[in-house]
């Protein structure tokens, strides 16, 4: 995953008949974004958590850390001001749907939904990015490239456990605390469901891994690259989009073709989940729905609190 692109896991990502598998899906969008808190604590403090996000991977000096500050705080008021309310009438329309059964073309549908929602936020801060590449300098891409390789350590032990079992017992309890995260307790017959469908997934960590440091790499060398030619801003913009799309959509075509037999599998996966989910669960994961809308009402009329520098 690109530099942008990794920034933008902070942030949130029609329905007809039958669509829920909104469960899953928000628990990979809405909780990310409140993180260990409430979504409305997440967000408020948004801009900070990405300012300390960003310094901890670029280690920015006084000049550079100013702009990024300003551009994350601009960002987010655009955020606060445009884009939460397409999420919360998703998130209005999707309390119905909620309770009724899924299949896995429409989790795969709503899923789209919800990446095109994010679009915009994507491609503006792509372009503020793109303000931000010439101010960089080989001090701050050597330590990008530490701090990637730290994060493919942190990947490894949390994926690649030595024994196939542990792996196994990781790979279930990370499906698990999605799943009550919108469904709250399962049943044993419900967690009997997604073990055997997590044990049968054609999720490959070891190459998800490897597609990861290539992404990496391929960040590193475009952004010294715009760096070392001192490309014009529209340059620039051109290069970050295209490395999105390359993150987006590998250009190996074999991984492409396994991440597409994965996407179902999981769409799938989501569905009969869902399916196996009680009208008590469903109803719980209503409430969540409304709440989350609720939330982003309310932030949508809350002032944006702006990143502060270290000791400020």
């Amino acid at each position: 995953m690109s530099l942008v692109l990794s920034l933008l896991r902070c942030l949130p990502r029609r329905i007809i008949r039958g669509r829920l598998a909104a469960a899953l899906v928000l628990a990979a969008a809405l909780v990310t974004l409140a993180g260990c808190s409430a979504l409305r604590l997440g967000y408020n403090n948004g801009a900070q958590l990405a300012w300390w996000w960003l310094d901890g991977y670029l280690d920015l000096p006084r000049e550079p850390a100013a702009a990024a500050r300003g551009a994350i705080d601009r960002w987010f008021e655009w955020h606060r001001a445009t884009q939460l309310g397409g999420y919360a009438a998703l998130l209005a329309q999707m309390q119905a749907q909620v309770l009724e059964p899924a299949n896995a073309a429409a989790a795969c549908s709503l899923w789209t939904q919800w990446r095109e929602q994010a679009e915009p936020a994507l491609d503006r801060a792509l372009r503020a990015g793109a303000d931000l590449v010439p101010l960089l300098g080989e001090a701050q891409l050597r330590h990008l490239e530490q701090r990637y390789a730290k994060n493919i350590d942190d990947l490894r032990e949390d994926y690649l456990q030595p024994d196939p079992a542990q792996r196994q017992r990781a790979a279930f309890k990370r499906a698990l605390d999605r799943a009550e995260q919108i469904y709250g307790t399962l049943g044993a017959a419900q967690r009997r469901v997604l073990a055997d469908a997590v044990a049968a997934s054609p999720f490959d960590p070891e190459a998800w891994i490897r597609e990861r440091q290539a992404r990496q790499r391929d960040t590193v060398a475009t952004l010294r690259r715009l760096v070392a030619d001192q490309a014009g801003r529209d340059t620039r913009v051109a290069a970050l989009r295209a490395l999105a799309e390359r993150s987006e959509r590998s250009p190996d075509p074999a991984y492409r073709e396994r991440q597409r037999r994965l996407t179902e599998y999981n769409c799938g996966l989501v569905a009969r989940l869902h399916n196996a989910t009680t009208p008590a669960q469903r109803q719980q994961a209503r409430e969540n729905l409304a709440g989350w809308e609720q939330d982003l009402r309310a932030l949508m009329a809350a002032p944006t609190v702006p990143a502060r520098a270290e000791g400020a």
